[in-house]
């Protein structure tokens, strides 16, 4: 992976390289930040765009789905409406899951120090506070898996600082093993939800395999697309979910586990996600 050098702000030239040579890239705005959605896109009404290489169903043709608007198309990276972003963008970000790496983001030199004594030796390639630690193959993405490191591989972009040093090795079980919970911080034991029946009994409206898992999926987006704001948005997705499904008995314990793993991944703990998770059911009355 290479670049040509960017100077004020030239990005797209960089951006194509990479794409040449198969990394999804976005642009990122001022702040390390991507794009937010645009109006039409705005609380994923569009559906969102799950495949990572490329524009994705989604009709709109801005690059405003954060990791998931990354793509290696040159069209698409040349398009108009892409062009004036890269022209006010601060940055190249890249998709390391949707090439097939995983970043080890290390924030701080107490950080730095512990991966050169803990992770096998790969490419590195230095930041501001700190060091990438670049492995080839994807994994789950998390944040804070110790202090001052975060994991930056599939849904998550990270921005791209140059090609840097050494040879890239395999993703290892080491770095794998960084966002395994241990068994104490896992969701409670399948317990039922206790909520109301729907008023005046009859069949739940809610009760069919694609509407439900769509909500539940949807909610597992938002929570994993949280760059800040995670207890508040942790604690508005579990609100929207119980105001939509809570009263008609449809979520399961499964749904509920999911909702928490989520939330875990982005860093809260079993005992934040309760409180939040009944927080919600009293401000609605359950």
């Amino acid at each position: 992976m290479t670049q040509p050098t960017d100077i004020r702000g030239e990005h797209l030239p960089a951006a194509l390289s990479l794409a040449a040579s198969g990394v999804p890239v976005l642009p990122l705005r001022a702040g390390k930040v991507p794009f937010g959605n645009c109006r039409r896109c705005a609380d994923n009404a569009c559906g969102g765009r799950p495949n990572m290489k490329s524009a994705g169903p989604c009709a709109c043709p801005a690059p405003c789905h954060a990791w998931a608007a990354a793509t290696t198309d040159p069209d698409v990276i040349q398009s108009g409406v892409w062009r004036r972003a890269w022209v006010r963008a601060g940055a190249v970000a890249y998709h390391p899951g949707g090439a097939w790496l995983t970043v080890v983001d290390l924030d701080n030199a107490d950080a730095v120090t512990w991966a050169r004594k803990t992770l096998p030796v790969t490419k590195t390639v230095p930041t501001t506070r700190g060091e990438h630690w670049i492995y080839l193959g994807s994994m789950q993405s998390a944040n804070a898996v110790r202090p001052g490191v975060d994991i930056k591989s599939t849904m998550a972009y990270a921005r791209w600082l140059g090609p840097g040093t050494g040879t890239m090795t395999a993703l290892p079980d080491v770095v794998r093993a960084l966002t395994v919970k241990a068994p104490s911080t896992l969701p409670p034991a399948p317990q039922a939800i206790a909520v109301p029946a729907p008023a005046g009994g009859g069949e739940c409206p809610h009760r069919t395999p694609a509407y439900l898992d769509r909500g539940i999926a949807m909610a597992e987006q938002r929570i994993t697309a949280a760059r800040e704001a995670v207890h508040a948005t942790v604690y508005r997705t579990f609100l929207a979910v119980l105001s939509t499904h809570g009263r008609c008995g449809c979520l399961t314990d499964a749904h509920m586990a999911r909702l928490f793993t989520a939330a875990q991944a982005k860093g809260e703990t079993v005992r934040h996600c309760t409180d939040a998770w009944t927080n919600a059911l009293t401000r609605l009355g359950m």
